[in-house]
């Protein structure tokens, strides 16, 4: 960030009084502005004994699977959101059972928020976001050609937690790598 968002004059990297870390900061108008992490969340949605992955139609990672997931949006909480992500990427409807995980990514400043869900129907169809959607059984996850590792770790936590009694929510903190 070069410029204030609030009056457009040239910002400084500072630590203001009372914190403890370095801000972008305002000579000008004293705004402070703060960068914080990124709230993704989605579903991992359920139908008999398989799972809705979708095939992304869009960057990053376009032509990988993934479970429908994004971006959280203002005025929305993560549940509100992850059946939102969930429609847009699949047209599916789901009625969320509990949250399954959630997974922190510090070095790329991202959460996710993943919800176990259940699909109201088999019904589902591609969007811009998604190029192919399908249900898929465990045996049958496509491991290799996941979009990202967040997915691989939520798929895996799902897989152990059988029988469906299990009601924990898993923590992961995910380093740079593979």
């Amino acid at each position: 960030m070069n410029y204030c968002s609030n009056c457009g004059h040239t910002i400084s990297l500072l630590v203001p009084k009372g914190d403890d870390r370095e801000r972008h900061c305002c000579g000008n108008c004293g705004s402070i502005h703060y960068f914080n992490p990124r709230i993704i969340v989605g579903c991992l949605p359920v139908w008999e004994d398989k799972i809705l992955l979708c095939k992304r139609g869009i960057e990053p990672r376009l032509g990988y699977w993934t479970l429908p997931a994004g971006f959280m949006e203002l005025g929305e909480t993560t549940e509100q959101g992850a059946i939102r992500e969930t429609w847009e990427e699949s047209r599916a409807e789901v009625d969320v059972e509990r949250l399954h995980g959630i997974y922190n990514i510090p070095h790329i400043n991202q959460v996710y928020f993943i919800y176990l869900a259940q699909m109201r129907s088999p019904n589902f169809e591609t969007t811009p976001e998604s190029s192919e959607i399908e249900l898929v059984r465990v045996e049958d996850i496509p491991w290799d050609n996941l979009a990202f590792r967040v997915m691989d770790i939520a798929l895996k936590n799902f897989i152990e937690d059988k029988p469906a009694t299990f009601t924990e929510v898993h923590h992961a903190e995910i380093a740079p790598g593979k």
